[in-house]
């Protein structure tokens, strides 16, 4: 069992899994002219690859199933900017006031947003719940795990190495109990993380080349190893059922082959009775009679929606014929936040 008071679920007993020593930052910097803060960076994304990269170039950290988000920190002005470039900072009170805290007075923090479970393991449906019905826009409880620093004390260190970065966010970011904390790179082999990430009941690992600089979109220089695949399905449809809470049997899902969405079979479990009843208020405003995809055979008991609700759907694999096998549902990814509908690779 994991131990509840430590923010780093995978050091708990594993001997060779050891994060580095924190090292003070050199006072000593030298005096550059300063940068333009940017409105906002395009986020660098990670590539998903089957198995964990391995060699000295190699970091890696945990995997957290949350909100992407940007911490800007302005003269004690703090922002909270979405993956789609959103301003949510009044959906997240605690990092925000955690963020005005830190002892910089300009900064640009990259990180993820979760909840943890009682185990301090991170749950999407609790963030979900946490954040409101979509379109609810409640304050959320989450905390950040900041895990890069591309804006520091008026200079933009983006084009710095990774281990320079780290380095320095190490050094801001001290509160291990905060709703800010620091996302621990974590050292050993890659397949070994991977394994014990998996064993701890966590989404996987990602692995960061420590030499590169910080580049917008997947350039390959991070790299993501999912224990189970998880992503983003547009709802298409429901299939009704009498006996079900909120009388839906299986929501439709689809996702986009060549720019045109695509049928990708349906989601039957995982549903939590309140959120039946919240999906069934949602789908029934966007009922057409024109099904948004093609498939296969007669559907009398399936309800058509307009493609707008975007679904997180965990699931093993695709079928031969490109349906989702052993899916199960998540929760609802905002749509205002452009959340990546997943595209099929023919």
């Amino acid at each position: 069992m994991i131990d509840r008071s430590r923010s780093k679920p995978l050091l708990a007993n594993d001997r060779p899994l050891k994060s580095r020593v924190r090292k003070p930052r050199d006072p000593s910097q030298p005096n550059l002219p300063f940068d333009p803060m940017p409105e906002r960076i395009e986020p660098c994304l990670a590539l998903l690859k089957q198995k964990p990269p391995s060699g000295p170039q190699w970091i890696y950290e945990i995997k957290f199933d949350g909100y992407r988000l940007a911490i800007h920190v302005d003269h004690g002005r703090v922002r909270v900017i979405t993956r789609g470039g959103h301003d949510w900072t009044e959906r997240f009170p605690a990092i925000v006031a955690a963020a005005r805290k830190l002892d910089v007075a300009t900064a640009i923090l990259d990180g993820e947003a979760v909840v943890l479970d009682e185990e301090g393991r991170p749950d999407f449906g609790a963030l979900q719940q946490s954040l409101g019905v979509r379109g609810g826009r409640l304050p959320s409880d989450a905390i950040l795990y900041a895990f890069d620093l591309l804006y520091f004390d008026g200079h933009d260190i983006s084009g710095m190495e990774l281990s320079s970065r780290r380095h320095l966010l190490e050094s801001l970011v001290r509160d291990e109990g905060g709703a800010i904390r620091l996302s621990e790179t974590i050292e050993g082999s890659g397949e070994q993380i991977f394994e014990t990430a998996c064993s701890h009941g966590l989404e996987g690992i990602i692995a960061k080349d420590r030499d590169s600089a910080y580049r917008s979109g997947r350039t390959g220089n991070w790299v993501k190893i999912k224990c189970v695949a998880s992503d983003s399905f547009m709802i298409v449809g429901y299939e009704r059922s009498a006996s079900a809470r909120g009388q839906i049997g299986s929501l439709i899902l689809a996702a986009y082959r060549k720019g045109v969405l695509a049928h990708v079979g349906s989601v039957g479990t995982g549903f939590k009775e309140k959120q039946m009843v919240e999906l069934r208020g949602l789908l029934d405003r966007l009922v057409t009679k024109k099904p948004p995809v093609a498939i296969e055979g007669r559907r009398p008991d399936v309800v058509w929606v307009e493609p707008t609700l975007i679904a997180e759907i965990e699931y093993r694999a695709f079928t031969h014929d490109g349906k989702l096998r052993h899916a199960s549902y998540k929760g609802l990814r905002e749509v205002q936040d452009n959340a990546a509908v997943f595209k099929i690779d023919d």
